[in-house]
């Protein structure tokens, strides 16, 4: 069944890169956890996508940073920042569904 992604990392948050794109920053606990979801390539842009239910081609980037021990994900948010129908305008409440990965 694998370990929820919870129980490895110490920080899950989102915010806004900019009023386009929304980012998301995994920090993990140790180098053994890291390591293994970097290696295993587990945060891939197909995850993403069904994550958050968005064509891969809106996953901007994944990118590992090892001194950090992080893996910062950014896409394209749905809603323009402010913009009508925006409900979450500093993107701070989008990662949620990140809670879910099992590894």
């Amino acid at each position: 069944m694998g370990t929820p992604i919870t129980q490895l990392v110490n920080v899950i948050r989102s915010k806004n890169a900019g009023p386009y794109e929304l980012t998301f920053d995994l920090i993990f606990k140790d180098e053994e956890s890291y390591n293994r979801v970097r290696n295993e390539k587990i945060i891939n842009k197909g995850l993403i996508s069904n994550l958050y239910k968005i064509p891969e081609d809106d996953v901007i980037s994944i990118i590992n940073f090892d001194p950090a021990r992080a893996i910062k994900i950014t896409i394209k948010r749905p809603v323009v920042a402010g913009s009508p129908g925006d409900r979450d305008v500093y993107g701070a409440q989008q990662h949620a569904p990140l809670l879910t990965i099992m590894v």
